[in-house]
This record gives structure tokens, sequence and C-alpha cells, in this order.
């Protein structure tokens, strides 16, 4: 995988897309969403963006196992340098193909963990409650899928994917993590009804996404909303090395989002049982087997 895209990043970025999924009793919204929230903080805080981007990565990388079990949660929970080394053990259960440069930056962040969550401009929450539009294609009745990703969600996961895929292309992994941060800051106001709304809209699609877009920015400080523009700019096209990995990143995820719902149909009992572990070691796990096979469930 440090090598270039190929199908050895699969497995990865499909471990990581279920960070939209992954919920605690005591948080509100997916890991995905409040990751997202909070790398929009920092920023609007005036954390430098290369330093929101290590932090957001780096706890996003170590979740795709851990899960909630962050580093935030970890200390709560009495673990200080134990934590830290948790949080290690996580990350480098995922992280052993990245690029060696990009890994080393990444690891060195885990310990500060994400930034957490604060004052947000309001497109921020829009986006977390705006819904992705499921499969739409103009002439067709809209797919919806639930449950449904919001735009929060799919803005983080593809800041997560193209900062791994930034080597494959030389890319500013800052940059183009900004910039897919930043991608669909126009829904925050303009429902999505898919490729469908985009074609009925025909000619006025551009000044309608051009409005919204320029609604939220006017939400950040202007030092901020100009640096996004800049990084926003290049992804009109696929020229730079920026919009290059921006791309990868993006329609990677549009697509295995519908693969999670296709892939989640396709599961067997015998998947469960045998290579997952479900019902797994421990001393009673005989008696657990025969409880299955007298049950006719194994």
């Amino acid at each position: 995988m440090s090598g270039g895209l190929s199908p050895d990043v699969l497995p990865l970025f499909r471990e990581l897309g279920d960070l939209k999924r992954i919920h605690s009793a005591d948080r509100i919204g997916s890991i995905a969403e409040r990751l997202f929230i909070g790398g929009w903080a920092a920023l609007v805080a005036g954390m430098p963006a290369g330093e929101v981007m290590e932090r957001i990565v780096a706890a996003a990388l170590a979740a795709a196992r851990l899960g909630d079990l962050d580093a935030t949660k970890l200390r709560v929970l009495g673990l200080t340098a134990d934590g830290t080394a948790t949080l290690e053990a996580g990350f480098d259960a995922v992280t052993g193909d990245l690029d060696a440069g990009l890994r080393s930056r990444l690891r060195a962040a885990l310990a500060a963990g994400a930034p957490p969550t604060g004052a947000t401009p309001a497109f921020v929450g829009k986006l977390a409650w705006q819904p992705r539009a499921g499969v739409t294609c103009p002439g067709r009745a809209r797919v919806v899928l639930q449950p449904s990703e919001n735009h929060a969600e799919h803005c983080l996961m593809v800041a997560v994917y193209v900062v791994i895929a930034s080597p494959w292309y030389g890319a500013d992994p800052t940059e183009a993590f900004l910039a897919a941060m930043a991608h669909h800051l126009h829904n925050a106001e303009m429902p999505d009804s898919g490729y469908t709304g985009e074609m009925l809209l025909g000619a006025a699609l551009d000044g309608v996404i051009v409005r919204a877009r320029d609604n939220a920015l006017a939400e950040l400080p202007a030092r901020l909303a100009e640096q996004v523009r800049g990084a926003l700019a290049p992804i009109a096209g696929d020229a730079t090395p920026e919009a290059k990995a921006f791309h990868v990143a993006d329609v990677l995820d549009r697509v295995l989002e519908i693969d999670q719902h296709l892939r989640t149909r396709q599961l067997t009992m015998a998947a469960v049982l045998d290579e997952y572990g479900l019902v797994h070691d421990g001393p009673v796990k005989p008696f657990h087997d025969r409880i299955l096979a007298d049950a006719g469930l194994a």
C-alpha cells in the first residue's frame, strides 16, 4: 500500500469507514462525526492545520481497532503511559503498510489525542444533521440506505483517506486534509438530492453551490476562510497532487459506503462463528458450543 493505489488499500479503508457506525453510550454521534467536529473546533480556535491533521488522522487510525477507547477515555479510566501504549498498539495493528514517513509523523501525534469538540461555526452542526443522498440517478427513484451517513462523517473519512493517499502522489497532506474537511460546505444549506438534483438544477447548479459555500465560509475567521478557499480550488479538477489524492479518497468513500451495505447482506453464520469467533475462547466455550449445537445453530 505504501507503493500506491491498489486493491491492497481496501481492507484498511473499509475498516476505517466503519468509524461512521461506531457510537458510545456517553458520547453523541459516531466517532467519525465527532472527529469532524473536533477538527473544525481546533481549526477555528487557531490550532495549525498540520497539527489538526496529524491528531485527527492518528486518532482515526487507532480507533479502527480500539473504537472509542481513545486518549481521553483511557485517561479517564486511569491509564496514562499505558494508555499511550494501548493507542500505539491499535495504531500499529493497521498501519504497517503506510508510507514510513507519514506513519512516523502520525504515530507521534497519538499521545495528544484528537482535539476535543468545542465551539464551531453553524455549518459544522448542519453537516452532521444533513444526510447523504443515497443512490440517485436521473430518471430513477432514489435508493435510500439506512442507517444513512451524514456529510460530517463523509467529509471526515475522505480527510483520513486523503492523508493516507497523499504520499502516492507527492501531495501535501495538510492541504489535502483541509480540502476534504471542507468539500461539502455547501451542503450545510443545500439539502442533498444527489446526482438527480444536480441534473435538475442544470445551469443554476454552480451558482447555488457557490452561494451556499460562501455563506459557510463567511462563518470562519478571515484567515482560515482564505486557507480553505485555497485548499478547495484545485479539487475542481485533477491536475495537482493534492487534487489527485482528494479524488482517490472521495470516490473510494462514496463507493465503499455502498459496498458496506451490500457486504452486510452477504455475511453468513459460518463466517461469524468460524472466522470471527463470535463465541470465543474461554473457560465455558465447550459448553457454549454444545448449546449452539443442540439449538441447531452450529
